[in-house]
């Protein structure tokens, strides 16, 4: 369904509205350029966050992560830091439509140079869902943003870093991202934090991994564990019973 938001500078791309979490949130998106796919959804339900407690979502692009978690969450406060003004604007929209500005607040800024009010805040937890590809590795899109969610601004040790920063001490850091970087993650987190867990998304059974959801705790010394996964997909393309309970019945990742 395609759908202008109120709040949508004059003169930008027409946006279009759409379901997400078996139809509990509605997303604005541009109808060309980056489109949120499951990844986001998989974030958010990784997050494992109490009653009362907060959550910063890095990079927050239109807000598809943040809208699904406080869809899920009701009682969790979510903070979401974005640079690119229009995704903000789509994001705003949405949580507009959600009804849920009293728990989401979307701020402009790089994370990795918050704005001041962000720099004096810790968090309970951390999600992200940074860019995948590094520059110079893979061909940027000609869609500007498209190339901004896909390829690094900030190189990702920096980002895991700048991520921690926000997260009190015992909180949660949650990632998504590609299985090949899982090297890089690992040696980002490691010395920073500890309880690090790796859950593999399997695309099929028997297939290799494309991504890894990622979680640990900051200052802690916890042993390292590798779930066993979540298959995606059965071999007629749809997805399995387990990835339907999440993508679309709200269910949380079985950590």
């Amino acid at each position: 369904m395609r759908e202008a938001p109120s709040n949508r500078p004059s003169g930008s791309e027409t946006a279009t509205l759409d379901p997400l979490l078996g139809g509990r949130v509605r997303l604005y998106q541009p109808s060309r350029g980056y489109r949120a796919a499951i990844d986001p959804v998989l974030l958010a339900a990784a997050v494992g966050a109490g009653p009362g407690e907060r959550v910063l979502d890095a990079g927050c692009g239109t807000g598809a992560a943040a809208l699904c978690l406080a869809a899920r969450l009701p009682e969790v406060a979510i903070v979401g830091i974005e640079r690119d003004v229009e995704a903000l604007r789509l994001a705003r929209a949405s949580v507009e439509v959600a009804g849920s500005g009293a728990r989401i607040r979307l701020v402009e800024g790089d994370l990795s140079a918050p704005p001041a009010a962000l720099r004096r805040e810790t968090f309970d937890w951390v999600m992200s869902n940074p860019p995948f590809l590094e520059p110079g590795r893979a061909r940027a899109p000609a869609e500007p943003g498209r190339a901004a969610a896909r390829i690094e601004s900030v190189d990702l040790t920096r980002w895991i870093r700048a991520c921690l920063a926000r997260l009190a001490p015992g909180g949660h850091i949650v990632l998504v991202h590609r299985a090949d970087r899982l090297p890089e993650l690992l040696a980002a987190l490691s010395g920073r934090t500890g309880e690090i867990t790796v859950l593999p998304l399997w695309p099929r059974e028997g297939e290799p991994a494309r991504r890894v959801l990622v979680r640990a705790r900051k200052g802690r010394r916890g042993p390292a564990r590798l779930l066993p996964g979540l298959v995606l997909h059965r071999p007629d393309g749809f997805y399995t019973e387990a990835a339907e309970a999440v993508l679309r019945g709200a269910r949380p990742i079985p950590w």
